[in-house]
């Protein structure tokens, strides 16, 4: 009798414990597996054929990132396949530098002046889990003269590493043969 007493108050025991770790869960946010991007810097603005930095900060506590994933949407354009940059594995658990991409583009001639992009970049792991997307919107502008600008933090102390480079072409939006022509997507 006092077995089945015993057993009857550990199953009431296991059963409320059991309910409050599924509320829990319920109620609040799911565990974050996977990479996270701490910090993104980028200047919004620069004429065509700019050497565009943008400056990222990320990690993860399990030490395996492995690829940066940019994506285009160009106003008037599309969405252009995405470019894939494989990290050094020294950078698999934390890292700080920037990416370059040279805007000029040997696909167009030219991109008019106000031509909006937004440039879209995450981190993968090895097994395949996304940070957080961060967003860059740039324009093209025909202002004469060097884009100069202020690293923020924590971009603003020593030598950054180049983490590699964006090779996307862009294709503008009045080019004849459609809008973007064979590179990008809708």
């Amino acid at each position: 009798m006092k077995t089945k007493n015993i057993l009857w108050f550990l199953g009431i025991v296991l059963g409320i414990l059991f309910l409050g770790v599924s509320q829990d869960r319920a109620q609040g946010k799911p565990e974050r597996k996977g990479p996270i991007i701490t910090h993104g810097f980028a200047v919004e603005k620069g004429e065509y054929g700019y050497i565009w930095k943008i400056y990222l900060e990320a990690e993860d506590p399990d030490g395996q990132m492995l690829r940066i994933a940019s994506v285009v949407d160009e106003a008037g354009t599309g969405r252009y396949p995405t470019d894939w940059i494989y990290l050094k594995p020294q950078y698999g658990n934390h890292f700080k530098g920037y990416l370059q991409w040279n805007t000029f583009s040997t696909n167009a001639g030219y991109m008019l002046e106000w031509t909006q992009i937004t440039l879209r970049v995450s981190v993968f792991d090895k097994a395949g889990n996304e940070s957080n997307e961060v967003v860059f919107p740039f324009t093209f502008e025909l202002t004469p003269g060097q884009y100069e600008y202020k690293l923020p933090p924590p971009f603003d102390q020593g030598d950054l590493a180049k983490l590699g480079n964006i090779m996307i072409d862009l294709y503008p939006s009045d080019m004849p043969g459609g809008s973007g022509g064979s590179g990008a997507t809708m």
